[in-house]
């Protein structure tokens, strides 16, 4: 899909948009520069140690002592991110990238570079290391997400899951999964602000979703109310 020219049309209108600076700006985070590194999973890399743990809230009852939590850096060439969730049952059944993977149990992250606009970036990924990557524009009329176009090379994010305590396969017991990934700057090279250089900021926000229980349970950072696409909820995210 040709997200640059789609792009070019979404901030012609971002001037007449109303302004979208988030409303839950008490949920900030530094983000701490670090040097490139290869992802396992597991989280192990000794860069992490320049990043703490920082806890999602649970929003929905349910299930207890499924406690979630991320870190963040970034490097010249892209952030890092990753996620640490203790589980029971891996509740997905979908084998395939960009299918309806918030149907099930996911962590998601949402970059908004350019709080000025209403369009951010939306990225899934699942237990089987499946993922969803979305370009959301929200005017208020219903969110409808496009997917990018020649999602290849240096643009691909990367990713890598680790599960604790089981197999990595639907329906299997387990005690804990993280997930650590790679956004490359040049997936996001079409937005304002990107790269970003020290003192930039930007709105973001950290989820989960898990159905073990037979409904969805949403765990995020900077609370919401009903939906993750409350863009003007979003925290905000400094770079060092």
């Amino acid at each position: 899909m040709k997200i640059l020219l789609f792009l070019s049309v979404i901030f012609g209108f971002a001037a007449h948009a109303q302004n979208t600076s988030s409303k839950a700006m008490n949920t900030s985070l530094l983000v701490h520069k670090c040097a490139d590194f290869s992802l396992t999973g597991k989280g192990d890399n000794a860069e992490w140690n320049k990043a703490e743990w920082q806890a999602l809230n649970q929003l929905d009852s349910g299930v207890q002592n499924y406690d979630t939590k991320f870190k963040i850096l970034y490097s010249e060439k892209g952030i890092y991110v990753l996620f640490d969730g203790k589980d029971q049952k891996i509740t997905t059944t979908y084998q395939h990238d960009f299918e309806d993977l918030f149907k099930a149990d996911v962590f998601e992250v949402f970059f908004h570079p350019d709080p000025s606009a209403p369009l951010y970036f939306e990225y899934e990924v699942n237990h089987l290391n499946k993922e969803l990557v979305l370009l959301i524009p929200n005017f208020g009329k219903g969110v409808a997400g496009w997917q990018p176009w020649h999602y290849e090379g240096a643009r691909v994010v990367q990713k890598m899951v680790h599960i604790e305590g089981g197999k990595s396969e639907a329906g299997a017991s387990i005690t804990s999964w993280r997930a650590e990934l790679f956004f490359p700057f040049d997936i996001l090279s079409t937005f304002p602000n990107v790269p970003p250089k020290s003192g930039t900021t930007w709105n973001a926000n950290f989820y989960r979703l898990d159905y073990d229980t037979g409904k969805r349970i949403k765990w995020a950072w900077s609370p919401i109310e009903h939906t993750f696409h409350e863009y003007k909820r979003f925290g905000s995210i400094q770079f060092e």
